[in-house]
């Protein structure tokens, strides 16, 4: 299975409305080195449409991986991970919460932690590097379970 894993390319759902988020979380998966293919959503009623394939996301693939920020317009990361979490077949795909303040960590309670994590959006490219590298021990984890 980690064979799988460690050659496929990941299919990623970035839900982040920052393009300086976006333009650091590309280049820091670039650096990791790791095999993805980035989709990038700006707010929680795009990430919806993206997963459920309506509009002008019909044809998209459900994603290997969400990196899902928080603090989003119009639909907050928190409706869109209720949402996830209600839905069978979204349940199961894993989730990073990317969010800048430490307080957000009581959303995550009831999470699986299996297919859920919490990350404060660090302050250092490097660390944002850092953490995409855990990214494919985290999905040989969330493939395992």
């Amino acid at each position: 299975m980690a064979d799988i894993v460690d050659n496929a390319v990941i299919e990623i759902l970035l839900v982040e409305d920052n393009p300086g988020d976006v333009r650091l979380t590309a280049e820091a998966l670039e650096e990791a080195k790791v095999s993805h293919h980035l989709n990038t959503v700006r707010d929680g009623i795009e990430a919806m449409d993206f997963l459920f394939h309506r509009g002008r996301y019909r044809g998209a693939s459900l994603p290997d991986l969400i990196l899902l920020d928080l603090n989003l317009p119009r639909k907050s990361g928190r409706d869109v991970m209720a949402e996830i979490k209600g839905d069978a077949a979204l349940s199961n795909i894993p989730l990073i919460v990317l969010t800048s303040s430490a307080q957000d960590q009581d959303v995550l309670d009831g999470c699986n932690p299996i297919r859920c994590r919490y990350r404060i959006k660090p302050l250092s490219f490097n660390t944002l590097v850092d953490i995409f590298k855990e990214i494919k021990s985290f999905m040989l984890t969330a493939v395992a379970a």
